[in-house]
C-alpha cells in the first residue's frame, strides 16, 4: 500500500482529452494502492476552499473510466487563478500546504498549460524550501501547444482535426455559389500559431485548403492584408482565410482590439481575444466592395469530443498515468513532456523534465515552417502535425447523441 493520499485538478482553458489525463491518473494511482484520490473541484482555488471529491465515488469500472475519456471539458471544473509568489502572500501557501496535510496528501498532480505549469513551479519549489515531502507533477495539456520543451502537448491534436475537419467543410460550403465572396475563419491562439496553422491539414486531393493563414508570430499590416487577398481573388471567385485571432499590429495592439470593444483581462494579465474575423470580414466587405463572412470557432475547438483524435487521447491518458508512476518514483517538481523520435513511423518517448524550465516559457511555430510571405506554413510543419491526428474514438452514443460522465 502507497502512503498517502493522492489530489488531482485541472486547470485553465479545457480540452476534449483533458479528462483522459485525469482518468490516467486516477487509474495509475487506483492500480498503484493509494488508499483515496481527490480530485480538485475548480483547481487550486477550489482547493483552497477545501472543495475535494473522492475520485472513487463517480468512476466506478471501466465503463466508467471509458465514459470519462471521452467526455471534454474539465470533469472536476477548472479556474484561472494565478497563485501569488511566496513574497506576496506565504499565507496561501501556509493554507494549502495545511489542507494537504489534513487530507493526508502526498502527490499532488495538476493538469494543465503554461499557467498551471507556474503553479506546479511555486509549489514544489516552496515545498523544498519548508522540507515538506510532498511531491508535484504538471501533466501538460494544452489546445495551443505552446508548452516549451515537450513536441506537442495532449489536446493539440484533437483541436487540430476539428479545425481541419471544418475547414474542409466550410471549403466546399462556400464554393457551392458562382458569386465572389471571402471567408475569414477565427482559429484560437494568442501568441502561436499552433492552432491556426492546422487549417493547412485540409488541403488534399479533395479539397485546396484555405487560400491564406495568418498567424501571430506575424506582424499583420492591413495594406499588405488588402494586397494578398486581391491577388487570391484574381485567380479564384471563393477565398478562405485563416487567422489567429491574437494577429498583432506592428504596435504590438491585437487587430481585434481595433473593434473598440471593451476588453477583459484574467489574473494573469490575459486580455480575452475574439471577434478577429469579425473584424477583418467587415474590413474586406468595406475596402474590395465583394460579399464577406467572419466564422468564430471559439469553444467548440476544445470541446469537439466526437472528433476526437485517437492518439491524442491515448497519448493524454498516458501522461497522467505517467506523471504518478514518477512521483511514486520519488520525482518532483517535474512536467511529463514528449519527445519524438520519428514521424513515419510515428513514435515518441515519454518523460520528465524540470517544470522551472519549463513554466512561463511560450514556444511558437518555429521561422522556418512559416512560409510564402508569412501567409502560410511548411511541408514541414504537415509533416509534424499529421500523425498527431491520427485515428478516431467513438463517442458512447444514447439516443443519437453522445453521453457523458459529469459530477453533480
Amino acid at each position: 500500500m502507497v502512503k498517502g493520499n493522492v489530489v488531482v485538478g485541472q486547470s485553465g482553458g479545457p480540452t476534449s482529452v483533458i479528462n483522459s489525463s485525469l482518468v490516467g491518473v486516477f487509474k495509475a494511482a487506483k492500480d498503484a494502492g493509494v488508499e483515496k484520490i481527490y480530485g480538485m473541484r475548480n483547481g487550486i482555488e477550489g482547493f483552497l476552499n477545501k472543495k475535494v471529491v473522492d475520485m472513487s465515488e463517480y468512476v466506478k469500472n471501466e465503463l466508467d473510466i471509458e465514459l470519462l475519456k471521452r467526455t471534454p471539458s474539465s470533469f472536476l471544473g477548472t479556474c484561472r487563478f494565478k497563485l501569488p509568489s511566496v513574497e506576496e502572500s506565504e499565507a496561501t501557501y501556509k493554507l494549502l500546504f495545511s489542507i494537504m496535510e489534513e487530507l493526508d496528501i502526498k502527490y499532488f498532480f495538476y493538469i494543465g498549460g503554461n499557467d498551471s505549469m507556474d503553479t506546479i513551479k511555486k509549489l514544489s519549489n516552496y515545498a523544498e524550501e519548508i522540507g515538506s515531502d510532498i511531491r508535484f507533477m504538471g501533466v501538460p495539456k494544452t489546445i495551443d501547444n505552446d508548452l516549451a520543451v515537450t513536441d506537442h502537448t495532449p489536446g493539440y491534436g484533437s483541436a487540430a482535426k476539428y479545425i481541419a475537419s471544418a475547414l474542409k467543410e466550410i471549403i466546399r460550403d462556400v464554393n457551392t455559389y458562382p458569386t465572389e465572396s471571402v471567408t475569414v475563419v477565427e482559429i484560437m491562439g494568442r501568441n502561436a500559431g499552433w492552432l491556426t496553422a492546422a487549417a493547412a491539414l485540409s488541403r488534399a486531393e479533395d479539397c485546396p485548403g484555405p487560400d491564406l493563414i495568418y498567424l501571430p508570430e506575424v506582424t499583420f499590416d492591413y495594406d499588405r492584408f488588402l494586397e494578398q487577398v486581391k491577388a487570391v481573388k484574381k485567380k479564384k471567385t471563393s477565398v478562405v482565410i485563416a487567422v489567429s485571432e491574437g494577429i498583432k499590429l506592428a504596435n504590438g495592439e491585437y487587430v481585434c482590439e481595433d473593434n473598440k470593444q471593451a476588453t477583459f483581462e484574467d489574473s494573469f494579465g490575459h486580455k480575452s481575444l475574439g471577434g478577429t474575423a469579425l473584424y477583418l470580414a467587415d474590413f474586406i466587405g468595406a475596402n474590395l466592395g465583394v460579399k464577406s463572412r467572419g466564422i468564430v470557432f471559439s469553444t467548440l475547438q476544445r470541446c469537439a469530443s466526437h472528433i476526437v483524435s485517437r492518439r491524442d487521447i491515448t497519448e493524454a491518458f498516458m501522461a497522467g498515468s505517467e506523471a504518478v508512476q514518477a512521483a511514486l518514483n520519488g520525482e518532483t517538481g517535474k512536467m511529463i513532456i514528449f519527445t519524438r523520435t520519428s514521424n513515419e513511423p510515428y513514435n515518441i518517448i515519454c518523460s520528465t523534465y524540470d517544470v522551472n524550465k519549463i513554466a512561463n516559457i511560450e514556444k511558437v511555430v518555429p521561422d522556418e515552417w512559416i512560409i510564402n510571405d508569412g501567409t502560410y506554413v511548411s511541408d514541414e510543419f504537415l509533416a509534424y502535425c499529421r500523425p498527431l491526428i491520427i485515428g478516431e474514438l467513438t463517442p458512447f452514443m444514447v439516443d443519437g447523441l453522445p453521453r457523458h460522465l459529469f459530477l453533480d
